[in-house]
Parts: structure tokens; sequence; C-alpha cells
């Protein structure tokens, strides 16, 4: 199993996809919560990731970087909100220049991640909101939605290597 649904509401400014996986959630929690784990899924396969940063707790931020198949480098960061696992985090994501520092210009999201067991399978929800319709549009327009299907296609064979 993988994404069931992509929602996309402009009139909420929110982009959501839910993904479903033969594992527990505490399985899939670990997806977030181990930077070894994150930089296999984080990303799409062509873009691999590689965190430089992991600091898993509420304040705690996330640097990575993604090197595209010509080796050039796109580096980004979330900050975690809140945790509560392993149902539940909230991060803001963004943008960073080689230096480390926020591109000016770039928009920032925030985004919810929800994990529930469904019985046989976990459910993933994770909703991105966005500070402006012309924000949601320029991110999707960068690949913001075919890179989040290409980081979700890579989660049930990693699941399933974590059995």
């Amino acid at each position: 199993m993988t994404i069931t649904a992509i929602h996309k509401d402009p009139e909420k400014l929110t982009m959501s996809f839910t993904a479903e996986f033969d594992s527990t959630p505490e399985r899939v929690w670990q997806l977030w919560a181990d930077p070894r784990l994150f930089e296999k899924w984080w990303g799409p396969p062509e873009y691999p990731a590689t965190v430089v940063e992991h600091e898993f707790t509420p304040g705690g931020k996330v640097r990575y970087y993604m090197t595209g198949p010509e080796g050039e480098k796109y580096h980004g960061f979330s900050e975690f909100i809140a945790i509560d696992p392993p149902k539940a985090l909230e991060l803001g994501d963004g943008f960073l220049d080689d230096d480390g520092n926020e591109v000016e210009g770039m928009p920032t999201m925030t985004s919810r991640v929800d994990i529930s067991d469904i019985g046989d399978a976990t459910r993933m929800v994770i909703t991105t909101m966005f500070p402006s319709l012309e924000a949601m549009e320029q991110l999707i327009e960068m690949g913001a939605e075919e890179g989040m299907k290409g980081s979700l296609s890579q989660v049930p064979d990693l699941l399933a290597a974590m059995a």
C-alpha cells in the first residue's frame, strides 16, 4: 500500500497526502524520528537526502540537503513545533542556501503529520499549510506534489526492510 489520496484545497491553502502502509504506527513514526531512516525516504529517489542535523524535539531542527542527478545540492530544513509520539507531529519547512541561511523570497510552510492505526495497516496523513495562494502555486510548480509522491513511494520497501 502507499498513497491513497492527494487533496489540494486552494481555499484552505492546503495540500494533503494520505498513505497507508503495512506496518505499525511505531515503525512509521521511526521514519521521522531516526535521521538515517529519514534520509532514506525524504526526497524523491533521484534526489536522495543527506541529514546534517537532526534534533527531534519541539523547537529542534532537521537540516538536510538533497543531491540531484548532476550533483547539485538543494538545502532545506524542518523545525519541529510539536511532537506526540507515535501519533502526530507539526513542523515548519523551508529552504536554505549553501551556507545554511533561509532563502529570501522562498515561502515557508507548516505541515502536520498524523499517524494512525487502521487495523491491519497504518495511515499517515501529511497536510501542508501554505502562507498564501501564491506560495502554494509556486511550490506546486516547483514540484512539491511530485516530490512528495516520490518520497512516499520509497516508504513501503523501507518499512519492509525494517520488519
